[in-house]
């Protein structure tokens, strides 16, 4: 019963994504993840301490600078940690697959759509399962503390926005926006709505030095050149055949 209820929070946090990507505000996917973890039974997750928020910072700082969408299919993947490893397994025996091919192969695969979708951005895929335990950390993280760790988010992004780390570029527009009950949150969208870019960047060169009991995890970015701010790769077409499920 457990596990059958773990899963259907599983789901409803993938569409809570949904409604993130719609309204474009990190405020969005915590307020619907944590009404649907009001509405389940006692779970596991209760019985964990929380995270404190230097910790909640430090473990979502490599991807506090996500645009909103890749963040929130990022934040909703990550509560599979054992699905993630098996389809880059999977991806690694399909490279020849492109396009609606590839897509119309992994959605017969008996994975979350969350994971499904991630097929879109291998170098996302590829960080998550080359650092399975931060991976696993930041899902189950985000499964207890939906609220802190979209707050960790917005402290993150107020750093780097404050050093002049975060803003808006050929790549992605950033502006802050109120939200219901005032609060004003820093929102990260794709320059266009039809392309997102995966950014690789250094925590501390983008926020500055990480709390003293809690540094920055040792996140690996392919290709990322030591010292530079925000690097960016290959724009990725966010069509009906990548990211149908979503």
């Amino acid at each position: 019963m457990k596990s059958q209820s773990r899963k259907l929070l599983h789901r409803e946090i993938a569409l809570a994504g949904v409604a993130f990507l719609l309204l474009g505000s990190t405020a969005a996917l915590a307020q619907q993840a944590e009404s649907q973890v009001m509405t389940t039974t006692t779970s596991d997750t209760e019985q964990a301490p929380k995270l404190p928020n230097d910790e909640l910072d430090s473990l979502v700082a490599p991807i506090a600078l996500y645009s909103d969408p890749l963040l929130a299919q990022t934040l909703a993947a990550s509560t599979y940690p054992l699905e993630i490893i098996q389809l880059q397994q999977w991806m690694d025996r399909n490279k020849n697959l492109q396009g609606k091919a590839l897509a119309d192969a992994v959605a017969k695969q008996p994975w979350d759509p969350s994971i499904q979708a991630l097929v879109a951005t291998p170098d996302v895929v590829q960080r998550m399962a080359g650092n399975i335990q931060w991976t696993t950390d930041l899902g189950n993280a985000f499964l207890a503390q939906q609220s802190d760790v979209m707050d960790a988010v917005q402290r993150l992004r107020g750093k780097a926005e404050s050093k002049g780390t975060l803003k808006t570029s050929a790549q992605q527009k950033v502006e802050t926006k109120t939200v219901e009950g005032g609060k004003q949150v820093i929102v990260v969208e794709p320059s266009s709505p039809d392309v997102v870019y995966v950014p690789s960047y250094d925590p501390e060169v983008v926020y500055g030095p990480p709390p003293p009991a809690y540094p920055y995890y040792p996140y690996t970015y392919p290709g990322y050149v030591p010292g530079t701010a925000l690097a960016w790769g290959a724009g990725i077409a966010l069509g009906a055949a990548a990211w149908g499920a979503w």
